[in-house]
């Protein structure tokens, strides 16, 4: 074993002798078990403070981009369906990637692929950074989302590894916390950078200041982060991963490059090819989970009716948040004029909004009002869209930062009441020995949802945009596609708000840990049929 795998039981000490036993001091042995008990301590709450660090890298990376896009459309020359793939691109490589790397870290070692993530998530932001051309930066947000699909799935795997179920509890805790802290601090942060243009390097601090960050966390993730795999790992599906990826770019790159190209007839038949495609995906993970059962997607969950209605608002839910904050921030930055600056304390609001509806319904609304509580999100939420749609045309080119308080906190309470509790409800029904294949084929859907959103960008904004803008035009322009998107969105809360129907009256919670007691009272699983 290597140190960072060494155990310590309570029937011997660090030096083999009997708990109890005089050491080879003359101190009692016991004083050994208890330092040793307090350095493995130090060391797991090490180890967790280095993988929380990797998930916050990964939750900025993501809001950090946004607010720089238009500094990168002006600096790198970048045209619009680039800046679509600067963000779908990184998406849909982490979708692509996200069950596959799971399942490498169960097989090989969370800690190894963990370092493996991480290291290739830094090369990748150095790539990004150092960029030459938008070709180049688009092929480094692909290459950072592949890396952060290693990297990301191996912090609650590693987290398990680590904490025993009591404290499980304080430790996710803590984690919903860094959530909300990245959510807030992204844009902010992306908005500071980019506006200080450090060294003169315009946009280009979003992604280096990736590089100390991820430096030190490989080099202490090495020291302190235990060695785990899982006894029993499910084998890889390369197969579909390959029809998976192979069907989403069929379907995003005609809708990010048409308009630019004229809506040739290739991207017609792309498109449709998509789709044939995805049904020889299907064909494929029945056989496969017929013949070895381990398909990337398990279709049997799908006959349960909460959680196929629960990947459909997953899905639903990305493609209307790919759409709105892309649509956002040109909105701000290049319709309105503002700067980065402006632009990112604008979206405080909203996401100080999201995390304390998300805090609220988790521990207060859900257990008392069940699924009305993520249905009132969604009602909520298409509130505030629709009143933002009234104050933008309203005001205008005059709007504030003051006047879109209210339709962006509205419209945050509703997200918060939607995201805290949406996992737990779509898993409800879902047999606890495949809560994690659903699990990760949840947030899978979900980032497959936001590179679609981001795909119709193209059609649902820059389709309202005309080709040759003068200077007078592009304010009242950008206005009025931004008003013609938050349409859209708010269609896109009406369709989950009606699905959301199908998901259990009162969800009962897969609390991680749950599994490792019996309950006092056995209810009895629903099971899946092959």
């Amino acid at each position: 074993m290597t140190s960072n795998e060494t155990e310590f039981s309570a029937g011997s000490g660090p030096t083999g002798h009997p708990a109890g036993a005089d050491g080879p001091t003359g101190h009692p042995a016991g004083a050994d078990v208890r330092a040793a008990g307090d350095v493995a301590d130090r060391r797991r709450w090490f180890a967790l403070a280095i993988v929380m660090t990797a998930a916050f890298m990964d939750l900025v990376d993501v809001t950090i981009v946004n607010i720089a896009l238009p500094s990168m459309q002006r600096d790198a020359g970048a045209s619009d369906s680039q800046i679509q793939w600067i963000t779908a691109g990184y998406a849909l490589a982490f979708a692509a990637g996200l069950i596959t790397g799971g399942r490498l870290g169960d097989i090989h070692g969370r800690k190894r692929v963990f370092l493996l993530g991480i290291g290739g998530f830094t090369l990748a932001s150095a790539l990004c950074g150092f960029a030459v051309n938008p070709e180049m930066l688009v092929a480094s947000r692909l290459l950072q989302g592949g890396m952060a699909a290693l990297m990301v799935p191996q912090v609650l795997s590693i987290v398990h590894a680590t904490f025993p179920a009591h404290e499980r509890g304080k430790v996710f805790g803590l984690f919903g916390a860094i959530v909300g802290l990245g959510a807030v601090s992204g844009p902010l942060l992306g908005a500071l950078l980019t506006e200080w243009n450090l060294f003169g390097l315009e946009w280009r601090p979003i992604f280096l200041i990736n590089l100390p960050v991820g430096v030190a966390a490989l080099i202490l993730g090495g020291r302190f982060i235990t060695e785990s795999r899982a006894p029993k790992a499910l084998k890889l599906d390369l197969v579909g991963v390959t029809l998976v990826t192979l069907g989403l770019l069929m379907l995003l790159y005609p809708l990010t490059r048409g308009r630019e190209l004229g809506w040739p007839l290739w991207g017609y038949l792309s498109m449709a090819g998509a789709f044939v495609v995805f049904g020889a995906l299907v064909a494929y993970e029945r056989h496969k989970g017929a013949r070895d059962g381990s398909p990337l997607i398990e279709l049997p969950l799908f006959r349960v009716k909460s959680f196929a209605a629960g990947i459909a608002v997953q899905t639903v839910f990305g493609v209307g948040l790919g759409i709105f904050f892309l649509v956002w921030t040109l909105y701000l930055q290049i319709g309105l004029g503002w700067s980065e600056l402006r632009a990112g304390l604008t979206g405080i609001p909203f996401s100080l909004a999201v995390s304390t509806a998300a805090g609220l319904s988790v521990q207060k609304l859900v257990p008392r009002f069940g699924r009305k509580v993520l249905q009132a999100g969604a009602l909520t939420m298409g509130a505030g869209v629709l009143l933002y749609l009234w104050e933008s045309g309203h005001y205008g080119l005059g709007i504030t930062p003051w006047q879109m308080i209210l339709p962006l906190t509205v419209m945050g309470a509703g997200m918060g009441l939607i995201v805290a509790p949406l996992t737990d409800a779509v898993l409800s029904e879902v047999p606890r020995e495949h809560a994690g294949s659903a699990s990760g084929l949840i947030n899978t859907v979900q980032q497959m949802g936001n590179a679609l959103g981001l795909g119709l960008v193209s059609v649902v904004f820059f389709g309202r945009i005309g080709d040759r803008l003068t200077p007078a035009d592009i304010g009242p322009e950008f206005v009025a596609a931004f008003r013609y998107a938050l349409g859209w969105v708010a269609v896109v809360m009406g369709v989950i708000f009606v699905l959301m129907f199908a998901l259990p009256k009162r969800p009962a919670q897969h609390v991680e840990g749950a599994g490792d007691t019996e309950p006092p009272v056995a209810r009895k699983e629903p099971e899946l049929v092959s």
